[in-house]
């Protein structure tokens, strides 16, 4: 990557976060902290509004946007077959969402970039099966939750088919055993309980930030996971 690549990559990458660190940005690029300074410095001189607080790290101010974005072969290619699995491995509002990001990311390739991804995308396909989760539509406002940090009205039939209501936090999402899991803080419990996404059969969001201040990290709780993942579902 020649240092134009990645002073763009550099503005992009802090763009896409809250804040960065010197040492995230190091580890990004593989470059030292020396050198990224440097490129923050650069970024500064350009006259872009690049902003630090200690403790926290850079940012760029809100209100700033960067020209359109432009995507090489091989970035628009990996997007084509992540939205192919999207259509047999998520569920209706996640198919629904991939397939306008397809149209955008569409809309700004260059002519023969079109070509060539519509070839590709003809070209590609994830052989259909079973799924349970396919005539869901719950992983967008599950997602949207976790983000926004808001908890969770669900009715939830555990696997000995009982039907319950509780209010959740989520954490996390993980896909194992060929379904989604929504890793929530459970309130009705008061500990933290794996949801099969495919059992919940009401859901909404309260629109209230979460009670609990100290939830675990995703990784830190997988880490917690028995070797077999079945005997830790709700």
């Amino acid at each position: 990557m020649n240092r134009i690549d990645r002073l763009f990559g550099v503005v992009t990458y802090i763009q896409s976060r809250k804040y960065t660190s010197l040492q995230q940005l190091a580890e990004k690029f593989d470059k030292s902290e020396r050198t990224v300074f440097r490129d923050l410095r650069a970024i500064s001189d350009m006259g872009l509004p690049l902003g630090f607080e200690p403790n926290k790290g850079y940012f760029i101010t809100d209100g700033y946007f960067l020209p359109p974005v432009s995507f090489t072969n091989e970035e628009a290619n990996a997007l084509i077959l992540m939205a192919s699995l999207a259509d047999q491995f998520t569920d209706k509002s996640i198919i629904r969402h991939s397939k306008t990001a397809v149209e955008k990311v569409k809309a700004v390739l260059k002519g023969s970039q079109k070509e060539g991804v519509d070839h590709l995308h003809e070209q590609t396909r994830v052989l259909k099966w079973h799924h349970d989760m396919l005539d869901a539509q719950y992983l967008t406002i599950i997602q949207t939750a976790i983000s926004s940090k808001q908890v969770l009205k669900m009715t939830y039939e555990n696997k000995g088919l009982e039907t319950s209501t509780r209010e959740v936090e989520p954490v996390g999402l993980l896909f194992y055993m060929f379904d989604w899991h929504m890793i929530a803080w459970c309130w009705k419990r008061n500990d933290y309980r794996d949801f099969r996404v495919v059992r919940i059969k009401k859901l909404e969001c309260m629109a209230k930030p979460f009670k609990k201040q100290d939830h675990i990290n995703l990784d830190d709780y997988i880490k917690n996971l028995p070797e077999n993942f079945s005997n830790s579902m709700t």
